[in-house]
């Protein structure tokens, strides 16, 4: 009888193998073909180029930078970088992506009026184009399909009301880039909340010790100034520089995060940030290229895409802590 179990037992085991061994050879086949709709998924491979007005070690970039490459490992993308404060080298680096025929560009517009010509170009090339971070009025007119920013006008009267808040009557606001349209809409916008004197203070931003000279300079010259309101992370940690230095009473408010910033914000040095969440304005911008080369989509339905403003205090400052230690934040 152990001989005759043991024999239809041994049948049993071999069937159940079989059946195992077609199983898992059926969920092979299954997982292999998922695995190629999912690379399939991604589309063909794009190269897509993103040019902007950064002056050289301006962390806000490297942040917008992280969100992009970012979407482009999800989206199979091969980004490419490039930059320039000055609004014709930029058009030249924007000329050179239209050249290396690039299936997207996507472009900052500090200065429009410089990248006119070249975007006309692009057009003509059949290379799409999406604007972010400056330029939103714009975009739409010279060609940009979206635009993915914070409105300056309106981020600037959120500012206004904040340095207000401080109790500043007397206030400074730093340009770091002349010709900047952006910049000159918050300082603007500031203006209109603000209640009390607020006057703009032109500083070459790309040479911080010219930036603190001016604005120590300033603070010397007028003991009345209360209150300072930098457009940028780097040039308020500048600022509060210039504040300890001449003992001045003066509030310091900014846009623009990064890690550094965070611990300033949460030990009281810096009263508040505007943010404008650039690390979303990479990601969605290569992300609305995907989309459009892959399915013909909008982002916005032509209306611009609002990352900000979030105002970042002592009160919620911790919470974004972490992010910002990674630097995407």
């Amino acid at each position: 009888m152990r001989g005759v179990f043991a024999r239809g037992t041994s049948r049993r085991l071999a069937v159940m193998a079989a059946a195992a061994l077609l199983a898992l050879s059926a969920c092979s086949s299954e997982g292999g073909k998922k695995s190629e709709e999912a690379t399939e998924g991604a589309g063909p491979r794009l190269k897509i180029a993103m040019v902007t007005h950064s002056n050289p070690g301006d962390t806000f970039w490297d942040i917008v930078q992280k969100g992009a490459k970012a979407a482009a490992a999800k989206d199979n993308v091969e980004f490419l970088y490039s930059a320039d404060p000055d609004g014709g080298k930029q058009a030249q680096l924007v000329q050179a992506a239209i050249d290396k025929k690039v299936d997207g560009i996507i472009v900052t517009l500090a200065k429009p009026d410089a990248m006119k010509d070249v975007l006309a170009r692009a057009a003509a090339a059949k290379i799409p184009v999406v604007s972010i971070n400056s330029g939103q009025g714009e975009s739409a007119r010279l060609g940009a399909v979206a635009h993915f920013g914070q409105d300056e006008s309106i981020a600037g009267e959120a500012a206004g009301t904040e340095m207000a808040k401080t109790g500043s009557k007397k206030a400074l606001c730093v340009i770091h880039e002349q010709g900047n349209v952006g910049l000159e809409d918050r300082c603007a916008g500031a203006k209109k909340t603000f209640g009390g004197q607020m006057e703009n203070l032109f500083v070459q931003g790309a040479n911080m010790p010219e930036v603190k000279s001016s604005i120590t300079a300033k603070l010397q010259a007028d003991d009345g100034i209360d209150g300072i309101l930098t457009l940028g992370a780097p040039f308020a940690a500048t600022a509060v520089d210039s504040v300890k230095e001449t003992g001045s009473k003066a509030k310091v408010g900014t846009f623009d995060l990064n890690k550094d910033l965070i611990a300033s914000i949460t030990s009281g040095a810096i009263v508040f940030a505007v943010d404008q969440q650039p690390y979303l304005q990479g990601y969605g911008a290569v992300d609305q290229m995907w989309l459009l080369k892959n399915n013909g989509n909008v982002l916005g339905g032509g209306r611009p895409v609002l990352t900000g403003p979030a105002i970042v205090t002592k009160q919620n400052a911790a919470q974004l802590e972490a992010f910002a230690n990674r630097g995407t934040r």
